[in-house]
């Protein structure tokens, strides 16, 4: 008997989140969009971690409500929890299967998240 290909609904929701949240970064001209795939990692919280980059405080600002814009318009749901939008250098968008980081460029680089999650299957978005 061969197993099911079918993806259960949580799995598709979340897929689905993370293509909505690289559209929405995608529209503010994000950089460096990149996906972590942490649902093959044991002891994740999370099935997914979106992160990108902006060269502004304004660019971020602009991405991270790109995101949320995008998030509602495609399928009606609000970020459980949103961080960071007071200083504008590392903004946090809770989705709990999806957590999304928008970083000024410089922040990124100092907090080096990817390298903290080297066992997530990584996939670069390439820039439009």
């Amino acid at each position: 008997m061969r197993k099911s290909s079918i993806k259960s609904p949580k799995q598709d929701i979340s897929e689905d989140i993370v293509n909505w949240v690289v559209k929405g970064m995608q529209e503010k001209k994000a950089q460096e969009i990149m996906v972590l795939d942490l649902r093959g990692v044991q002891n994740a919280f999370t099935d997914f971690f979106v992160i990108c980059s902006g060269t502004s405080d304004t660019q971020i600002d602009a991405i991270a409500d790109s995101v949320d814009k995008e998030i509602w318009e495609a399928g009606k749901l609000h970020a459980h929890s949103i961080e960071g939008k007071a200083n504008r250098e590392w903004i946090l968008m809770d989705y709990y299967d999806v957590i999304v980081h928008v970083f000024l460029k410089e922040k990124r680089s100092f907090f080096k998240l990817e390298e903290l999650w080297g066992d997530a299957k990584f996939t670069i978005v390439p820039e439009l």
